[in-house]
């Protein structure tokens, strides 16, 4: 089984990659169809080696064509097998109708979908609804999505779990939760970023044997980050280097009540490689901070006036961490936009500059936006909802907005930047990272790459893969309940020496 690592398809590139193989490689679509049944078994078995039953679940397209023939392979192996057949399978066409033909010959016991069926153990094969799913689910397939997730049965999606918009990784009315999802051809985007990591389960991958030549043509505009590639970003250093090759990171914020945010952004820097770092925050917080990181060098400030002679040495600016919103607020936004300085903003910035109080003839080029979806929608003026229910769609939106570089966090974080290259998609982190201050490391981190010579596009794609990574080996030793953002501080450390 060959794997391709980073790309990412929208279902019509893939429905694209499938002409090609079908069309300009004379692959015959019955014997890709085969493959792919193939490939499911197998990763079903690798998974549940000797299955009470599996019972597959066909819907009226190709995608139900793969479910017959995982069936007719699983009852050649002398496997119990059923299908639940949701459409006529005397109404099937083509592929799918030669799969289900297949299917009868070996014998596999057929029945229609009616809601009211015991559940019989083992595991399901959800092979109802592919990619080409437009509009809501219909009742009829949203009754078999409902029985299939209500029996507490695993579950193996053949291609996209039914209901997943494969594009945007939106639930379209009613989706099956999967515990393995097994791709072909090409990854469908909508797996790994909104809903689609909470219902795909484990995504695994087969390119069906397809030649090379079929990807040639094809360029896909998104791919999965990889912290191990992304960390050939950073240079080895010299037996002769010093602080100040390694730039000068200051974080902007900490307004009353919120000095720790700045805190973590500071301690967070310094964990992963910036030369020198200092927190602007007010007066009350200097002391605390000190304490907790004494490697910093921290300056109360009562005004953008008192902030404005300190923004010649640093070299990247972490503006927003606990920044709040009164006008002290506003007043270190203003300068730190003024200053050229390159910019990572983040949490109350990006609401300062949704309500349009930076000057808009501030030069973006160099900057960094980290917004989550409620962020985005308020520079966007819409709602958390329409941003998440398409996050690629968001993302054009915001870069055609601001034209700096972006990430909008989220399961499955998205980044784009100045360049050509394809969206990235994080696919590391877990929900263990949903709690206070984690943006705020995430924030730091991204300016300590900056600041050690990282163009913002590929800081902000070490820098997610970092953060996510951090967290990841966090909850493997202590689990996800509880994940404070500053146990992420020594696996940071750790991972950006990885090299």
């Amino acid at each position: 089984m060959r794997s391709r690592q980073i790309a990412v398809y929208t279902a019509a590139q893939v429905r694209e990659l499938d002409r090609i193989a079908i069309e300009e490689q004379g692959i015959p679509g019955i014997v890709l169809m085969k493959r792919a049944g193939r490939a499911a078994l197998d990763a079903l078995l690798e998974c549940w080696p000797q299955p009470e039953k599996i019972t597959v679940f066909c819907g009226a397209g190709n995608n139900g064509g793969d479910g017959y023939v995982v069936a007719a392979l699983a009852s050649e192996k002398s496997l119990p097998v059923s299908v639940v057949y949701l459409s006529d399978p005397q109404k099937l066409r083509g592929d799918a109708r030669r799969a289900w033909a297949y299917a009868e010959a070996e014998g596999v016991p057929m029945v229609p979908f009616t809601r009211e069926m015991s559940p019989a153990g083992g595991v399901v094969v959800d092979a109802m609804l592919g990619t080409g799913l437009a509009g809501d689910v219909r009742p009829h397939y949203a009754e078999a999505i409902e029985w299939i997730n209500a029996s507490s049965l695993p579950v193996v999606a053949v291609d996209i779990p039914s209901g997943l918009c494969s594009d945007t990784g939106v639930v379209l009315g009613a989706a099956v939760t999967a515990d393995l999802t097994m791709s072909f051809i090409g990854r469908k985007r909508g797996l790994f970023t909104g809903a689609g990591p909470a219902f795909a389960g484990e995504v695994m991958f087969d390119d069906l044997g397809v030649p090379e030549a079929v990807y040639d043509g094809i360029n896909p505009d998104a791919e999965i980050l990889n912290l191990e590639s992304q960390l050939g970003a950073l240079a080895p250093r010299r037996a002769d280097a010093h602080k100040g090759l390694f730039g000068h990171v200051m974080i902007i914020g900490g307004d009353r009540g919120f000095g720790g945010a700045a805190a973590m952004a500071a301690e967070a820097a310094l964990r992963c490689g910036a030369g020198l770092v200092s927190v602007a925050t007010r007066a009350e917080h200097v002391a605390p901070i000190l304490a907790r990181t004494p490697e910093a060098m921290v300056v109360g400030v009562a005004s953008g006036q008192e902030l404005e002679p300190l923004l010649e040495r640093p070299s990247v600016l972490v503006v927003g961490p606990g920044l709040g919103r009164s006008p002290w607020s506003e007043q270190m936004l203003q300068k730190a936009a003024r200053s050229g300085k390159p910019l990572v903003v983040d949490a109350d910035a990006l609401n300062i500059l949704a309500e349009g109080r930076v000057a808009a003839d501030v030069d973006m080029g160099n900057w960094v936006l980290t917004p989550h979806p409620g962020e985005a929608a308020r520079l966007l003026a819409t709602t958390s909802g329409t941003v998440q229910a398409d996050r690629f769609g968001s993302l054009d939106r915001l870069w055609q907005k601001y034209r700096c570089a972006l990430l909008l966090k989220g399961a499955g974080t998205l980044t784009c930047g100045t360049g050509s290259l394809p969206v990235g998609i994080c696919i590391e982190g877990n929900p263990g990272m949903a709690s206070g201050g984690m943006g705020d490391v995430l924030s730091g981190v991204i300016g300590a790459l900056m600041a050690q010579g990282l163009p913002p596009t590929a800081a902000i794609r070490l820098g997610v893969c970092l953060h996510a990574s951090a967290a990841d080996r966090a909850v493997e030793q202590s689990g996800q309940r509880g994940l404070r953002a500053t146990d992420l501080m020594p696996w940071l450390h750790s991972l950006v020496n990885a090299q």
